[in-house]
This record gives C-alpha cells, structure tokens and sequence, in this order.
C-alpha cells in the first residue's frame, strides 16, 4: 500500500490510544523485528472482528510484545478471556508487564512456551484463534486448532500473503515461505471451512468452521 494511502486511511479510522501508541514506539526502540507487531490498523480491526464474534474464549499463537493481544482482548465481552501463547521465553520480561497492566489485563492469560505442548491439555473450546506464530508450523497449529474450534468460530491468519513471496518458487531452504504456501493450498482445498484471504498488510486469511 501507497504510504500516503496509508497515512490517510490512519486518519479516518478509530486512534489507537495512548497506551498502544507508547507499547508501539517501545517495541520499535526495544526489540528485534518490530515489524511484527500488529500496528495501528490491523490492531483496529482485529478488535472489531473480535467484538463482531463475540467470542469466549480465544486462543492467540505468537504473543510477540503483545500488541494484538490487547487489540483482541479490547473487543472481548465481560468474562471472555484470552489466552496468547508466546514460545520465546526471552520475550517475556518485557510483554508481561505490558499486558499485565493494561486497562484489559484481567481478560488476558499469557503463557509461555509451545502452545502445541500447552494448550491441548487445557480441554479448551475456543470460539476465535489469531495466528501469527512459526509460519514453518502453520499447519500444525490449523490441525490442533480445528479440533478445539467450536462450530462456526473463526481463525484468523496473520502474513499469508508472505509480502508477495507466495507468488514464487520458494527456495528449498526457504521453509517459511514452504509454511506459508502449503498452508494456503490446504485451507483452499478444505470443505470444512469458509476463508477469504484480505491483502491487508501481509495478508490476513479469515477461516470459519462450518457449522454443519
């Protein structure tokens, strides 16, 4: 997208707030690959997906500083919760104290660790997933996914665009990218579920389990 395109689209939607702006600039001066956290527009719109589910239970995969996080969990209804998963245990000292205190911190449960090791045994149905985890396990994640996914909830999936690089033969090395296009081929391929790809920023796939 033109930056200019971009700057004028920031205008006309909802701001972010304060405390995501000042959690933003920190995770660009503090952390590696800032890039990866949400931003200003898709952390809009994830908020407004989420309150247009209204789901109870959601599940997200790659925590990162936790800036998706808190847009998920901004348009949770009373007593929903969160859980986002967070493999990086360098990551930690700095995303918990921001989500801890955050104005919606109580809607929040933030682990540690390989959410394909954790989250099974929590015998968890989850109504919305967010994706946007190891892109080399895309796969693995969708499979556990859909075994907790209740009928008709969602999965949203973050970079499935792979800024362009699904459009080329990936290298044999290049396993993201690998990730990225099998992944896309095998929710194409499933009639268990609806999806529309967004070019929003890298993509973002939204799957829905069918109810029937």
């Amino acid at each position: 997208m033109q930056q200019a395109l971009e700057e004028y689209i920031l205008q006309h939607i909802d701001e972010e707030g304060d405390y995501l702006k000042a959690l933003y600039r920190e995770t660009y001066v503090k952390l590696l690959r800032p890039r990866m956290a949400s931003g200003h527009l898709q952390g809009r719109i994830l908020k407004m997906i989420t309150g247009m589910i209204c789901p109870v239970q959601v599940l997200e995969i790659g925590t990162y500083s936790g800036y998706s996080a808190l847009c998920i969990a901004e348009g949770l209804q009373d007593r929903a919760l969160l859980h986002t998963f967070e493999i990086n245990d360098e990551q930690e000292e700095f995303t918990r104290p921001w989500l801890e205190n955050s104005p919606v911190g109580d809607k929040i449960r933030f682990y540690i660790g390989d959410v394909l090791e954790l989250f099974p045994p929590m015998n968890l149905t989850i109504d919305m997933a967010f994706m946007d985890g190891d892109k080399r396990k895309y796969i693995e994640y969708y499979q556990m996914i859909m075994e907790h996914l209740s009928p008709g909830g969602y999965i949203l999936a973050d970079n499935t665009l792979w800024d362009g690089h699904v459009l080329d033969e990936p290298k044999a090395n290049d396993r993201q990218t690998q990730g990225i296009k099998s992944f896309n081929d095998l929710i194409a391929a499933d009639s268990r579920v609806e999806k529309v790809i967004l070019p929003l920023r890298d993509g973002l796939t939204i799957i829905q389990k069918k109810k029937n």
